[in-house]
């Protein structure tokens, strides 16, 4: 497979009054295409703050994050803010252990969203190939739809959010996350709000997609049993990273 995200050196301090406090301690690891990748970890070993800096949310304060779009080596920590957000739009896709859906827009019209606003725009900004070409409403809704089919929320679609069960409004967030065909989706403990059975299904869902999608995931997660249906696994441990 081949490399999608190099980080190297990665480290991550904050500042409080009572002095520095070291989150990342200097991680160097690999993502490569098509992979699906566990981080576990106990809470404040650095998860969600180094996958926040490999979503280009946070910035490190020292080290790279460098990410291969189409054949180049793109640090996105260099790009000006526009540049940046375009990056992150159409590069990376995120799930997050709440689903963050706008109450009072449809399923559909939420996970249409990061692309009307790419649109809004006046351009792709980066695109991971040459084939995805120009997109508009009417190619983005039927994106949607098919990803809606996919994750079996297909008739739930003109539902508000709040209409939805907690496993629904997750899977509307994964396709959400996909609508763009980003190279990678990190996803911060997806199934951590929902009971086990639904959290099962939902991982599930995402195995299927990097199987017939070949997208990328990066999933931190409490839940060691899902975590080892991963292709590897990643330990966060005191801001270092441990390769299983």
């Amino acid at each position: 497979m081949r490399e999608l995200i190099n980080i190297a050196g990665l480290k991550k301090s904050f500042y409080t009054p009572a002095g520095e406090l070291k989150v990342l301690r200097g991680i160097d690891t690999v993502f490569r295409e098509g992979e699906m990748v566990s981080i576990i970890g106990v809470s404040g070993a650095g998860k969600s703050t180094f996958l926040h800096i490999l979503g280009t949310l946070d910035r490190p304060t020292e080290g790279s994050v460098v990410y291969s779009v189409n054949g180049c080596s793109v640090d996105p920590f260099l790009l000006g803010n526009g540049e940046l957000a375009s990056f992150r739009n159409s590069t990376i896709g995120f799930v997050f252990q709440f689903h963050y859906l706008l109450p009072e827009f449809s399923a559909l019209e939420n996970v249409m969203m990061p692309g009307l606003i790419m649109m809004q725009g006046g351009k792709r900004g980066f695109q991971r190939t040459e084939e995805q070409g120009a997109w508009d409403a009417g190619k983005l809704k039927d994106r949607a739809e098919g990803l809606f089919n996919d994750l079996g929320v297909y008739a739930r679609r003109h539902h508000k959010p709040g209409e939805l069960s907690g496993g629904e409004q997750q899977r509307v967030a994964v396709a959400r996350a996909l609508l763009l065909e980003p190279g990678v989706v990190l996803a911060d403990e997806p199934t951590g709000n929902l009971d086990s059975a639904t959290g099962e299904e939902l991982f599930r869902l995402l195995m299927d997609v990097n199987t017939k999608r070949g997208v990328t995931f990066v999933v931190v997660t409490h839940n060691e049993s899902l975590s080892r249906k991963c292709h590897r696994t990643l330990e966060m441990v005191d801001g270092m990273m441990i390769h299983h």
